[in-house]
């Protein structure tokens, strides 16, 4: 259903001062967002105000702008829903709930509509098309109702999780606007890097958890903390009333964990930052001050964020540490380089794996060798590849391919996961050791800010000198056997 909604010529601003003032000069090229927001525990719901600066970065003039509706994956008769049946279960944990968001009005537009394939969508019409190389500005006041659900953005048992619970601007190409769905399996955010001012407003009684620092001050039984970071791809927030806070620097930042029900925080503490001055060391230098990492009630092991990591509650302490070293390794394999998470996946995902056996190789109190870890990934795909072609008549083992494609949490895991972790050490079995970490070090220093391709990623172990290509090509379009 298509909601369109003409805008009176004389409306009034929405929002009186609210803008970048209180951060540093933006870049031109990038996006900026201002947002006002309050979290009300009573309506389990966010009412916001956001003003938008939209460069047109692509090559043809624009009509209109569009945004992604993240939160409209958790309304009633969604078609793509945000878990598949599998953790469903686990997820829901007070049975079915529904979020969505609602826009209530927008200043600087001729009108909006919702649309997209799963009412995903937000496209704006400006007044008059917007060339390339200039920019638009936007107000809109929103709501955003939070389901209870054990997800990136939920109302859990313990903590609420605030993630994409604003419009985000959609991925735009050099021919226009890109729009994605939100299937169960995998993360379909293709995030551009964009300069971000926040006032988030909540009770006392929480505390608002983001990566990045936030000046603090409190009235009236509210909270409000205020959050300005430049050059960032999305800001997430988790609140909690019962957090213990452990701290200590790494790699020039400070990291903080902030957990309620794990048994030994200090080794939690001690992995993230023994993680993040590895990948510091071998890839290229963090690019943040701070670096927060979050035990929240979340259906799957963790999540990244920059700046920022979620790690389930429901995590054994033995599985800890693979997920610590995996989220914080996305820093790098998201936060600083991103790719198109939607189209392949494997880029950041297998990536992010993988690093995570090289620490372990390189850290081995953890009781996790570099052969165990490669080699459970071995016998999963080999397990995925089994059983797909004895019940289906064959396995899809492609690699490049939308998150749609994916049959489900199974295939997306043994594909994007542990086929990456497999690609990466014939790679580096391939060309050496030397020559791999400097592919790395120079994918990680030239496409920081940028959504690199896969043909970029593979440009970079190509320029060792080593004829790696042909490697990349067999295993992304399945015609390698394993």
């Amino acid at each position: 259903m298509k909601k369109i909604i003409c805008l009176a010529l004389g409306a009034a601003v929405l929002f009186g001062g609210l803008g970048l003032s209180g951060c540093a000069k933006p870049r031109a090229t990038r996006a900026q967002y201002a947002i006002r927001a309050e979290y009300s525990a009573e309506t389990e719901s966010l009412a916001a105000e956001m003003t938008v600066s939209v460069p047109n970065t692509s090559k043809v003039s624009l009509g209109e702008l569009k945004f992604q509706l993240w939160a409209n994956a958790y309304r009633e008769g969604a078609k793509y829903k945000p878990v598949s049946e599998l953790y469903a279960h686990s997820a829901y944990y007070y049975g079915s709930s529904y979020g969505e968001i609602e826009i209530r009005g927008i200043t600087g537009a001729e009108s909006f509509e919702i649309c997209g394939e799963d009412e995903n969508i937000l496209a704006v019409k400006l007044a008059s098309p917007l060339a390339p190389g200039k920019s638009a500005e936007i107000s809109l006041t929103f709501e955003t109702e939070i389901p209870r659900i054990n997800h990136r953005m939920g109302v859990t048992r313990n903590t609420v999780n605030l993630a994409n619970f604003y419009p985000a601007l959609c991925y735009l190409a050099e021919d226009g606007y890109r729009e994605y769905v939100y299937p169960p399996a995998g993360d379909p955010f293709v995030s551009e890097t964009a300069d971000y001012e926040i006032e988030l407003t909540v009770p006392s009684d929480y505390t608002a958890v983001c990566g990045f620092s936030a000046e603090e001050s409190e009235q009236d039984g509210k909270r409000t903390y205020h959050v300005c970071e430049k050059g960032v791809r999305d800001v997430a927030f988790v609140l909690g009333k019962n957090f213990t806070v452990h701290k200590q620097n790494a790699a020039g930042a400070e990291i903080s964990y902030y957990s309620y029900a794990d048994s030994a925080p200090e080794e939690t503490l001690k992995c993230a930052a023994e993680s993040l001055a590895f990948y510091a060391e071998k890839f290229s230098d963090y690019i943040f001050d701070t670096y927060a990492v979050v035990e929240t009630d979340f259906v799957y092991g963790g999540m990244e964020y920059p700046a920022m990591s979620l790690v389930s509650s429901n995590l054994r302490q033995s599985e800890r540490p693979a997920v610590v070293a995996h989220e914080t390794a996305h820093q790098w394999w998201y936060s600083a380089v991103g790719s198109n998470q939607f189209e392949c996946a494997w880029q950041d995902e297998g990536l992010a794996e993988y690093s995570t056996a090289l620490f372990f190789e390189a850290h081995p109190d953890y009781g996790v060798t570099y052969s165990d870890f490669v080699g459970e990934s071995e016998r999963s795909y080999r397990a995925y590849f089994s059983i797909y072609s004895q019940t289906k008549g064959g396995a899809n083992t492609a690699m490049n391919r939308p998150l749609t494609q994916f049959s489900g949490d199974y295939e997306y895991r043994n594909i994007a996961y542990d086929k990456g972790v497999i690609l990466f050490d014939r790679v580096r079995e391939t060309i050496g050791e030397k020559r791999f970490y400097a592919a790395l070090k120079k994918y990680a220093e030239t496409y920081r800010g940028e959504i690199a391709t896969p043909e970029q990623l593979i440009g970079c172990f190509s320029k060792t000198g080593s004829k790696i290509a042909p490697v990349f090509l067999s295993f992304l379009e399945g015609k390698c056997v394993i």
